[in-house]
C-alpha cells in the first residue's frame, strides 16, 4: 500500500517524535509498503530517498530562535503547505499524521476532499499540555476543539500510553483508540558504541565512552567526569529547573561534579539564567545534538535526569529521555509526579523522588557516590531492549495503519 506520513519533525532532527516515526516508517517499508514522508528542511537534510528507499519530501518552514518548529506562525508555515501537499500530491492509500493538532486538522480536510483515510499518532494531548504553559482559557478551549476534531476524523488514533489513550477516548467518541505503547530506538540508544566514533578502552566499571568534540560540544567538554546529564526538551511541563537548584546543593559536597543540559525548550533561557548563578563550569548548556551524539552523552554519565512537573494535567506522560538513558545502560534520576516514578522504581532502573531540590540533590549525590558497574549497565540496557524497544511499538503501529486501510476499503465496498 501507499502511505504518506505528515510531520513537522523527522529524522535526522533530534526528538522523540523523530525516532518514533522513523521506526514506524522502517516497519512499513520492510513489509513492502511504499512510504512518502512530508516533513521540514532541517540542517543539511534535503529531499530524496533515504537508506531504506523511503521518499522524504522536505519543505522550508519558520523556526523559533532555538531552531525548533514551535509557535503559531511556525506551525502555520508547515500546516498550510502540508494541506496543499496532501491535497495535490500523489494519492495515498492512507495518511499518518503527527501532532500538533493544527496539522491533524489540515490533514483531515485534505483527506476528506480526496476520500483517503488517515491515522492520527497521538504522542500526547496538546490541549492539556498547553494548560500547563499558562495559555489563556480561550486558547486552551480552541486547541481542545481542534484536537478533538482531528481525532474524530481518523480511522484510528494511535496512543503511546494508557494515559494518552484514556484522555483521547473521552473526547474522540467516534473513532477507535489503540494503545501501541512507547519506546526508544535501541539501534541508536544502546550500550554498544558505534564503530569509528571515538570509543576508548576503559577499566571495568567505568563508562564505555565519552562524548567527543563537535560543533555542539566544545573541546574539553568530553573529558568531564563525573557528570550528570539532562538530554532532551525542557518545556514548562517538565520542571527541569529543579535540577539546577539541586545542583547548587550538590556542589557543596561534590565540587568537581558537572550538570550538563543537552537540548532545547521553552524553559531553556530560564534554566541558563539559574545556571549562571552557580560557580563557573558547574552547569553546561549545549544545544540539540543528533541521536548518536546524545547516546554518547548518556553512556558517559553517572546518571541521566528526567522530570514531569507534578500537579498538572500532563502527569500521565512518561519522558522518553528516560527510556533512552535505560537503553544506554545509564540509571535515571526522575523528579516529579505521574506514572513514570513508579515504573522506574519497579524496574530498578533508577531513583524517583519528589520535585524538591533537597530530594533531587540526595538522589544525584547517590548516583555520583556509587556509580553503577558494567554488569549493572548491561542489565539496564538489556531490560530496555526487552521492554521499551521501539521496534515492537513500530510493528504494532504499522499493523494498525494497515488495518485502517483494510477497514476503509471494506467500507467503500459495502457502500458501493
Amino acid at each position: 500500500m501507499r502511505v504518506t506520513l505528515v510531520s513537522r519533525i523527522y529524522d535526522p532532527e533530534p526528538g522523540a517524535a523523530s525516532f518514533r516515526l522513523r521506526s514506524l516508517v522502517r516497519a512499513l517499508a520492510a513489509a513492502g509498503d511504499e512510504v512518502t514522508v512530508l516533513t521540514t528542511r532541517y540542517g543539511t537534510a534535503r529531499s530524496g530517498a533515504d537508506d531504506g528507499g523511503v521518499r522524504v519530501r522536505r519543505w522550508p518552514v519558520l523556526r523559533d530562535r532555538t531552531g525548533y518548529v514551535r509557535g503559531y506562525l511556525q506551525y502555520l508555515s508547515f500546516d498550510v503547505p502540508a494541506f496543499l501537499r496532501v491535497l495535490l500530491g500523489r494519492r495515498a492509500d492512507v495518511v499518518v499524521v503527527e501532532p500538533p493538532p493544527t496539522t491533524g486538522a489540515m490533514v483531515r480536510l485534505a483527506c476528506a476532499v480526496r476520500r483517503v483515510p488517515y491515522v492520527y499518532y497521538a504522542a500526547d494531548v496538546w490541549a492539556e499540555a498547553s494548560a500547563t504553559t499558562g495559555a489563556s482559557g480561550l486558547v486552551v478551549a480552541v486547541l481542545r476543539r481542534v484536537e478533538g476534531w482531528a481525532w474524530d476524523g481518523a480511522r484510528v488514533v494511535l496512543a503511546v500510553s494508557e494515559g494518552v489513550a484514556s484522555r483521547v477516548g473521552r473526547v474522540a467518541r467516534r473513532t477507535e483508540v489503540v494503545q501501541v505503547g512507547n519506546g526508544i530506538d535501541t539501534t541508536v540508544f544502546s550500550r554498544e558504541t558505534e564503530p569509528g566514533l571515538g570509543a576508548t578502552a576503559v577499566a571495568p566499571g567505568e563508562a564505555s565512552d565519552r562524548p567527543h568534540p563537535s560543533a555542539t560540544s566544545p573541546a574539553g567538554l568530553q573529558d568531564l567526569d563525573p557528570y550528570l546529564v539532562y538530554a532532551g526538551t525542557a518545556s514548562e511541563w517538565h520542571g527541569a529547573e529543579v535540577f539546577v537548584e539541586a545542583m547548587r546543593l550538590v556542589h557543596r559536597s561534590h565540587p568537581d561534579a558537572v550538570l550538563v543540559f543537552v537540548g532545547q525548550g521553552a524553559q531553556w533561557d530560564e534554566i541558563a539564567a539559574a545556571a549562571a548563578t552557580l560557580p563557573d563550569g558547574t552547569v553546561r548548556m549545549l544545544s540539540r545534538v543528533a541521536g548518536p551524539e546524545a547516546a554518547r552523552w548518556l553512556r558517559g554519565a553517572r546518571a541521566s535526569l528526567a522530570s514531569v512537573r507534578p500537579g498538572t494535567p500532563y502527569e500521565f506522560a512518561f519522558p522518553t529521555k528516560a527510556y533512552a538513558s535505560m537503553a544506554c545502560g545509564t540509571p535515571v534520576v526522575y523528579s516529579g509526579g505521574g506514572v513514570a516514578g513508579g515504573q522506574i522504581l519497579a524496574s530498578g532502573t533508577g531513583w524517583a523522588v519528589p520535585q524538591e531540590p533537597e530530594a533531587v540533590a540526595q538522589a544525584m549525590r547517590a548516583a555520583l557516590d556509587a556509580p553503577v558497574d558494567e554488569a549493572e549497565r548491561t542489565r539496564l540496557a538489556a531490560w530496555a531492549r526487552e521492554h521499551v524497544s521501539m521496534d515492537a511499538v513500530a510493528g504494532r503501529a504499522a499493523d494498525q495503519v494497515r488495518r485502517a486501510v483494510g477497514r476503509a476499503r471494506r467500507s467503500e465496498g459495502s457502500a458501493a
